[in-house]
């Protein structure tokens, strides 16, 4: 699937994504910039929360409450290692049944062990973001 969307549009973009998908981990790909934690913003509003969705590029994980159930975003920007993801508990978020928006995954592709989606975005010429779904 690709989609070509103005910023503006994200959240139409994450419902239509949000159905297209065939599990709960999203890795999402893509240069700095390219609009990750805007779309991330967009599926966690869709979700059903309400909280506030910032970059947890410090934090390495931020929570989000929904309805029913919670959504954990990653930003593994920052981990120099596989070891460093362990030491912060990550296998114990990959098997939970939770909500799983990991920005900048290939850190960490080694220990995916679950079914997940791929989602690679790109900036258009015209300013506009490119989606591709795996």
């Amino acid at each position: 699937m690709k989609i070509t969307y103005k910023l503006n549009d994200a959240e139409a973009v994450a419902k239509q994504l949000l159905r297209q998908v065939k599990s709960k981990t999203l890795l999402f790909y893509g240069d700095m910039g390219a609009g990750k934690t805007t779309l991330i913003s967009a599926i966690v509003k869709a979700l059903g929360s309400k909280d506030y969705v910032s970059s947890p590029t410090f934090s390495i994980v931020n929570e989000y409450r929904a309805m029913d159930h919670i959504i954990y975003h990653f930003d593994m920007y920052r981990i120099e290692s596989i070891e460093e993801a362990y030491n912060f508990g990550i296998e114990d978020y990959l098997e939970s049944e939770s909500w799983k928006l990991i920005e900048w995954p290939n850190k960490i592709e080694d220990i995916l062990f679950d079914d997940f989606d791929k989602i690679e975005l790109e900036l258009g010429t015209d300013n506009s973001r490119i989606l591709f779904l795996e």
